[in-house]
């Protein structure tokens, strides 16, 4: 991990891999996330792997984060087990943490190249989801 990050993406990444080396054990889990809130406060997750599909750890920090009381992330960062470092997030995810937090700043890159990018760069002429929502007016209609 490069000293050129500023110190808070550098405590996300090691809160990201604490939990990849503690928390991480066998097949199910493979990979950690971690998300700052703007408060500064830290949330981590693992991914849930089951061969039907699971929820990787992005979108079980997403939940993770809400349950917390934390509906805003700054920047989030993946951590593989196994010592595999900063793994940037799948189509899936990236999607997802578009729509949720069109601001976020996603970690990616490996040793010291990692970066601090904005989702939307991970995603070039990307749909957004609430861009293609249609706005119904719920108000009553007004008398002559």
């Amino acid at each position: 991990m490069t000293s050129a990050l500023p110190a808070t993406d550098r405590e996300l990444v090691r809160a990201a891999a604490h939990v990849a080396r503690t928390r991480c054990r066998g097949d199910n889990h493979t990979m950690a996330a971690a998300g700052r809130a703007p408060d500064g406060r830290i949330v981590t997750a693992v991914n849930v792997y089951h061969f039907t599909g699971g929820p990787c750890a992005e979108l079980v920090l997403i939940g993770a984060a809400a349950a917390q009381g934390v509906y805003e992330l700054e920047t989030v960062v993946a951590v593989g087990d196994r010592d595999r470092g900063v793994v940037p997030p799948c189509g899936r995810c990236r999607q997802v943490l578009l729509d949720c937090f069109p601001a976020v700043k996603v970690l990616v890159g490996r040793g010291d190249r990692v970066r601090s990018v904005p989702v939307a760069d991970l995603l070039p002429e990307s749909y957004v989801w609430a861009d293609h929502q249609v706005e119904t007016d719920t108000a009553a209609p007004s008398e002559p």
